[in-house]
């Protein structure tokens, strides 16, 4: 039988790798969360919708669909949040502006972020957003109550998807929290 030795500056290599495996995977871990969110913004996936700029050059197309929506909030956050309207009916490529309600109901300056998506979620692709509360934190001082706008339109190329047929409505839904910075 013989001893088997091991060679003593291969443990260094082994070390050296070792180390900048755990470096890549410490890599990885910190660009999930944009990189995830890149992926469902060019995506739609999850219900992502799309940030556009007017409309003004969409064609309007007869297919109308009802856009439902939803408000949700964290219990950290002393709000009231709804929706002014539960429901509108447009024509695919038509902006639509519709509104959502905050009131504040505690004695203290609060602000809040509102995260989104759309259901059913493979039409998250087409709902285009041009203005929306979403895009900033909102700050409401003791009982303040604000109406806060969205502009919006399904895009027309929703219409040429074989995969959305059979969608005549999509919800709009909405879960705001308190800032990160606040807590």
């Amino acid at each position: 039988m013989t001893a088997q030795t091991f060679d003593r500056p291969n443990n260094g290599r082994t070390l050296i790798v070792l180390l900048l495996i755990i470096a890549c995977m410490i890599g990885l871990v910190w660009a999930s969360v944009p990189l995830y969110r890149l992926f469902c913004a060019v995506t739609g996936y999850g219900g992502t919708t799309q940030q556009a700029a007017a409309s003004s050059d969409i064609p309007v197309l007869d297919r109308e669909m009802t856009i439902r929506f939803n408000a949700d909030i964290n219990p950290a956050l002393p709000w009231q949040f709804k929706p002014v309207q539960k429901s509108v009916r447009v024509k695919i490529g038509e902006e639509a502006l519709i509104f959502y309600r905050a009131v504040n109901d505690s004695d203290e300056t609060v602000t809040g972020t509102a995260t989104f998506n759309v259901t059913p979620f493979k039409a998250g692709s087409y709902f285009s957003k041009i203005e929306c509360f979403c895009f900033t934190e909102q700050t409401l001082k003791p009982g303040e109550e604000v109406d806060m706008p969205v502009t919006f339109y399904i895009d027309p190329e929703l219409a040429e998807d074989e995969h959305l047929d059979e969608v005549k409505e999509i919800t709009l839904s909405y879960t705001f929290y308190r800032s990160d910075e606040e807590e």
